[in-house]
């Protein structure tokens, strides 16, 4: 490759590339190859911002967690009608709002026209629930 210094030897190495690939053509086949076309990519809302409308009927599993524990299999086989287990929470402490899995909220649990809610005290903010995955 001989370069002038009025060159760039970016455009002098696209150059390259360029004959190299206007060898190769034909496939194996004798048939002739096209060159592939691809519409430039534009953000729409100019800033990178997602398009929520994609995503707004995707979905998810909401669970409210009281407690948790673990036990063996032995004792969890003894379990029957009556039986109490004990949960690693106390009484009057706030109940975990998951989604999917993840902690988002937690809240209190209300009674309203005989059905049971959640009224969220405290949500968890989105550097807070990454920190949590560390």
């Amino acid at each position: 490759m001989s370069e002038d210094k009025d060159t760039d030897p970016n455009e002098a190495l696209a150059d390259e590339w360029a004959a190299a690939l206007g060898e190769q053509t034909e496939t194996e086949g004798g048939e002739q190859a096209s060159a592939a076309t691809f519409d430039e990519l534009q953000d729409e809302s100019g800033v990178g911002a997602m398009n929520m409308e994609s995503i707004l009927d995707v979905p998810v599993t909401i669970s409210m967690e009281i407690g948790r524990t673990k036990i063996n299999i032995r004792n969890l086989l003894q379990l029957n009608q009556g039986s109490v287990v004990e949960l690693d929470r106390l009484a009057g402490e706030p109940m975990d709002v998951l989604v999917n899995g993840t902690l988002i909220a937690q809240g209190e649990v209300v009674v309203v026209n005989e059905k049971f809610g959640l009224r969220l005290t405290d949500i968890i903010s989105p550097s807070e629930r990454v920190k949590r995955l560390s």
